[in-house]
């Protein structure tokens, strides 16, 4: 498996009226964690779209343990979980700075031609560069 971590802080109008991370801005986060895990294999998603290839997400399930409130500093632990063929799985953990678990998830994203809007094969340098991780 293929593992990066990217750091963000809780910004305040990331915030619901109780002080916590509205459960709707995790999201957000994984997407942090899924571009910058890419960019570390050298796949930056710019290029990924410029080079004519979209990437939605299929699917996405959530577990929340605890809250993270303004201004806590998380760590996204993002997980490529298999190699990709048509889809590309990803695991997600947002940390606090002790390493405490607040939230896990999983999403799914499929690699789509952007010219016809159909599913196609996940870019072939991207499987390269992954494989070493999947013995």
């Amino acid at each position: 498996m293929f593992t990066h971590e990217t750091t963000l802080r809780v910004r305040y109008g990331e915030t619901d009226r109780m002080g916590y991370v509205y459960y709707g801005t995790y999201p957000l986060y994984y997407e942090v964690g899924r571009v910058e895990a890419l960019r570390s294999l050298g796949f930056p998603y710019k290029a990924i779209e410029d080079g004519g290839v979209m990437l939605p997400v299929h699917d996405m399930q959530v577990k929340y343990h605890r809250p993270a409130r303004y201004d806590d500093l998380l760590t996204v632990r993002t997980t490529i979980t298999a190699l990709p063929t048509v889809r590309i799985a990803f695991r997600y953990e947002v940390l606090d700075v002790n390493g405490m678990l607040l939230n896990e998830a999983t999403t799914t994203l499929v690699f789509v031609d952007k010219a016809t809007g159909r599913p196609r094969p996940a870019l072939k340098e991207l499987v390269e560069a992954l494989a070493p991780y999947f013995p």
